[in-house]
C-alpha cells in the first residue's frame, strides 16, 4: 500500500501546528501565572498553605488569697460543633445538587443516618448514650432527636451539646465516642469544630466576687475589679506562630513562645471574707424579721499596720429577694456618712487647738433651732441631752452637741474647717487602682459664699453635705488606730511567677501623721468610751476592748430626705490597746427602724470576735512531749528524696528495697512511716490530703478520673484512699475545710 507524500506531509504539518499551539498556550499561561497573576497565586499560597504571624494566646495568671489559696483561675472549656455537609464539593454545596448520602457525618461515605442495618443503629446508640452520660441535660433519646434535627437541616455549624459548656474531662470523654474519635484521627477533621476558651473560675464562689472582678468571657478580656486593675500583669504576652500545610495537614510552628501572665497574691483572707459575709447576711435576716428591709450592705476589714484589705463585702438586694455581689459599693458609692463623720469633726477641732476635753456645750433638750433649720437628736422625743463635755457629745452621738461645738469655732472661717478635714485624711485621695473607685467629695466654701449657707457648716460637721465612700471612712479610722499614720488600702501584696515572688507591693504611707499625737490620743480615748459607755455598746466584746463610732444618716431620695431610707454604720478597730484590725459595717435600710449601734454594731462584734479568736495562736511545743518527735504528713513521691528529708529530721522509716526514681505511697502510726512502692504513679490514686482544690483536681484529672468537691479550703478527706488502683472515669469525692 502506498502513502502519498503530499497527504503525509499535510498531516505532519497539522500535528506540528497543534503541538506548537499547545506549547504556545502553555508558555502563555506560564507567563500569565508568573507575571500577571503572581499576586493572586501568592495570596492563594499564603491563605491555603501557609499563614504567618498568628497569635498564640498566653495563659492568664491566677489571683490567690493571702495564704495562697486559689481565688480566680483560667480553666479551659469547650464547645463542639458538627458540619453535616463535610466532604461535599463546593459545587455541590453551591448548587444544592447532592444527597444526604454524600455527607460525611461518619468518616466513610456511608451516612450514619441514611445507612441501614445493626451496625449504624448500634453506633448511633453508642453516641447518644455517651452524650447523655457526658452532658446529662438530655436523655439518649433526646440526643437522637437533637442530632436528627441537625442532620435534617444539614447544618454546617451544629452544636452537639447545646446550652452546655464542656469542661476538660467532658471533652476528653466526648472525643472517645465513635465518629468523634475518628474525626480526631483522620484528615476529615474539617467535619468537627472545637472551640476552646479560657473560662475564669472562682473556687470560692461569690466571696469577694466584685473585688476580684469579672471577665468578658467571649473576648477573654478584663471587665472590672482586680482583673481589670492588674490586667497588664495577669494577661501575659501572646506568642507568635505560623501555619504550614504539609501532606494535607496543617502544622503549627511556634516562632515566639507566649509568656503566661503573672499570678497576683491578694490581701484577701478567705476565712475572714466568709466570716464578714455570713455576719452581714445574718443581720439582713434579723432586719427582715423586725419588718424592715436592707437593700445594700458593705463590710471592709483592714489590717491596721499595713492597710491590707483582708475582707471586702458588697451585697445588694435584687428583685428575686436574694443578695448578690453586683457593684463595689465600698469603693465606688458616694454616701453621706452620718455620725461616723463626727469623729473627724472633733479631731479637726483638737488638732487646730479650737477644742479641748474640758469644753462643754448643751443639747437643748434634743431640739435646736440652727439658723432657722430645726436640728434634732436621736432621743429628742425623750427629752434629749443637756450639758455635755466634748467626750460625751461623741459618746452620745449628739447632733446638736457636735454641730454647736464646731459652729461656734468655725462659723466665720468655714474654709479652715474644710482644710482641716483634708489635712486629717478623711478627704484624701487613696489612689486606688480600681476603675470606678470614688474620691471623697467635701465642699470648700467659695470666697463669695455663693455655695455656702449659714447651716452648711453645722450639717457638714455631723456627716451631711459631704459624700464619702466607705473605704475612705475605714482608712481614716485605721489612721487613728495606727497612731496617726495613714496607709493606703492594699489589695495586692505580691506578684508571682511559677510560685516564686518576683515583686512585693510595699505598704504605701499617704500621711505620716494626720494630726498632732496629743489630738490622736484624745480621740482614741473617746472612741473607747463610745463603745464602753455610749451608743456603741452593742459593738463591744467581753474578750477585748473595741474602739469606734456609730453612724445613722438619712438617705436622700427624689423628694429629699423623706422616704429615702437610712444608712446605718459602725466603724472601729480592735483590740483598742494594740489595734490589729479596723472594720466598717454599713447597711442601707429601705425601710424599718434604723440604728447604727443596734444594727451595724452587732455585725462588727461578730466579725471582731471571730477574727480575734482565729488570730490567737498557741505555742504548739507546750502541747508535746519534749522527747517525742512530731511525724509530718508525707505525700506520695520519690522514695530517695523523702528518705533523705526524714532522716535529717530523725524520723523512723520503713522502706522496702527500691530503685532510684521509684514512687511510693505512705502511711503512719504516729511514730513510724511506712512506704509502699507503686509501679507507676499515675496508675494509683495520690494522697490529696492538705492540697488546695486546684492542685487536687489536677492530680485527679491527669489520671483520667473525675473530682467532686464540697466545702472550702484544703482537702481534709478523699473518698478513694491513696494508693488505690486508678479506675478511669471513677469519681473521687473531696471534703474541704479551712481549719
Amino acid at each position: 500500500m502506498k502513502f502519498e507524500k503530499k497527504y503525509i506531509a499535510s498531516q505532519t504539518t497539522l500535528v506540528l501546528i497543534i503541538a506548537l499551539v499547545f506549547c504556545v498556550g502553555i508558555l502563555f499561561y506560564m507567563v500569565k501565572t508568573m507575571v500577571f497573576d503572581k499576586n493572586f497565586w501568592e495570596d492563594q499560597r499564603r491563605n491555603n498553605f501557609e499563614q504567618d504571624s498568628l497569635s498564640v494566646p498566653a495563659m492568664r495568671g491566677n489571683i490567690l488569697s493571702a495564704d495562697g489559696q486559689l481565688m480566680a483561675s483560667s480553666l479551659p472549656d469547650y464547645k463542639v460543633y458538627i458540619d453535616f455537609k463535610s466532604g461535599l464539593t463546593k459545587e455541590a454545596i453551591k448548587t444544592g445538587r447532592f444527597t444526604k448520602q454524600d455527607s460525611l457525618f461518619h468518616f466513610t461515605k456511608d451516612s450514619l443516618f441514611m445507612g441501614k442495618g445493626e451496625k449504624y443503629a448500634a453506633m448511633l446508640d453508642t453516641i447518644c448514650n455517651g452524650l447523655a452520660a457526658i452532658c446529662p441535660k438530655r436523655t439518649a433519646a433526646e440526643y437522637r432527636r437533637h442530632l436528627a434535627d441537625g442532620w435534617n437541616a444539614q447544618s454546617r455549624y451544629f452544636e452537639v451539646c447545646k446550652g452546655t459548656t464542656l469542661n476538660y474531662i467532658q471533652y476528653t470523654e466526648l472525643i472517645k465516642l465513635p465518629f468523634f474519635r475518628d474525626f480526631q484521627r483522620r484528615k476529615y477533621y474539617v467535619g468537627l469544630t472545637v472551640e476552646e476558651r479560657n473560662n475564669r473560675k472562682k473556687p470560692f464562689g461569690s466571696l469577694a466576687k466584685r473585688t476580684l472582678g469579672e471577665m468578658y468571657g467571649a473576648k477573654d478580656s478584663a471587665r472590672s475589679g482586680m482583673e481589670l486593675a492588674y490586667d497588664s500583669l495577669l494577661r501575659g504576652v501572646p506568642g507568635i506562630k505560623h501555619r504550614r500545610k504539609i501532606l494535607s495537614k496543617y502544622i503549627d510552628l511556634i516562632d515566639i513562645k507566649p509568656q503566661n501572665g503573672f499570678d497576683i497574691v491578694s490581701t484577701i483572707d478567705v476565712t475572714m471574707q466568709d466570716v464578714c459575709e455570713s455576719a452581714l447576711r445574718e443581720e439582713f435576716d434579723v432586719i427582715k424579721g423586725t419588718n424592715g428591709l436592707a437593700d445594700m450592705g458593705v463590710v471592709v476589714l483592714m489590717e491596721t499596720k499595713t492597710g491590707d484589705v483582708k475582707a471586702i463585702v458588697n451585697l445588694s438586694l435584687y428583685d428575686d429577694g436574694n443578695y448578690y455581689e453586683a457593684r463595689n459599693f465600698a469603693l465606688a458609692a458616694l454616701m453621706e456618712p452620718g455620725s461616723t463623720f463626727k469623729t473627724a469633726s472633733i479631731l479637726v477641732g483638737f488638732d487646730d487647738g479650737e477644742l479641748t476635753l474640758n469644753d462643754h456645750t448643751n443639747g437643748n433638750g434634743g431640739v435646736y433651732n440652727m439658723y432657722g433649720s430645726m436640728m434634732k437628736d436621736h432621743n429628742w422625743n425623750r427629752g434629749g441631752y443637756g450639758d455635755m463635755d466634748v467626750a460625751h457629745t461623741l459618746m452620745y452621738s449628739s447632733n446638736i452637741g457636735v454641730s454647736r461645738l464646731i459652729d461656734a469655732r468655725y462659723h466665720n472661717k468655714p474654709e479652715k474647717f474644710v482644710e482641716g478635714l483634708h489635712r486629717i485624711g478623711i478627704g484624701a485621695d487613696l489612689e486606688l487602682p480600681f476603675v470606678g473607685s470614688a474620691k471623697p467629695v467635701i465642699r470648700m466654701p467659695k470666697p463669695d459664699g455663693s455655695n455656702w449657707s449659714k447651716t452648711a457648716l453645722a450639717w457638714m460637721s455631723i456627716g451631711y453635705e459631704t459624700q464619702i465612700p466607705p473605704i475612705s471612712t475605714v482608712s481614716f479610722y485605721n489612721a487613728i488606730a495606727n497612731n496617726g499614720t495613714m496607709v493606703a488600702p492594699r489589695f495586692v501584696k505580691a506578684v508571682q511567677r511559677d510560685g516564686k515572688t518576683v515583686e512585693k507591693m510595699p505598704v504605701k504611707v499617704l500621711k505620716e501623721q494626720i494630726a498632732r499625737p496629743e489630738a490622736i490620743k484624745q480621740i482614741q480615748e473617746i472612741l473607747v468610751r463610745v463603745v464602753k459607755e455610749g451608743v456603741g455598746k452593742r459593738a463591744g466584746s467581753k474578750y477585748f476592748t473595741v474602739a469606734g463610732k456609730t453612724g445613722t444618716a438619712q438617705v436622700g431620695g427624689k423628694g429629699g430626705y423623706k422616704g429615702g431610707g437610712h444608712l446605718v454604720s459602725f466603724c472601729g478597730y480592735f483590740p483598742a490597746e494594740n489595734p490589729q484590725y479596723t472594720c466598717i459595717v454599713a447597711i442601707r435600710l429601705k425601710y424599718g427602724l434604723a440604728s447604727g449601734g443596734g444594727q451595724a454594731g452587732p455585725v462588727f462584734k461578730k466579725i471582731a470576735e471571730s477574727v480575734y479568736a482565729n488570730a490567737v495562736t498557741s505555742d504548739l511545743t507546750r502541747a508535746t512531749d519534749s522527747l517525742a518527735t512530731m511525724v509530718p504528713e508525707v505525700k506520695s513521691g520519690d522514695i530517695k528524696a523523702a528518705q533523705l528529708v526524714l532522716g535529717n529530721l530523725g524520723i523512723s522509716t520503713t522502706i522496702p528495697k527500691y530503685d532510684n526514681g521509684d514512687i511510693a505511697t505512705t502511711s503512719t502510726d504516729g511514730t513510724d512511716i511506712d512506704f509502699t512502692i507503686i509501679s507507676n504513679e499515675y496508675d494509683h490514686v495520690p494522697n490529696l490530703i492538705g492540697m488546695g482544690l486546684r492542685d487536687a483536681i489536677y492530680e485527679i484529672e491527669r489520671r483520667g478520673m473525675k473530682a467532686k468537691a464540697t466545702g472550702k479550703g484544703h482537702v481534709k478527706h478523699q473518698s478513694i484512699p491513696s494508693g488505690s488502683k486508678v479506675v478511669p472515669g471513677q469519681v473521687v469525692e473531696l471534703e474541704l475545710a479551712t481549719d
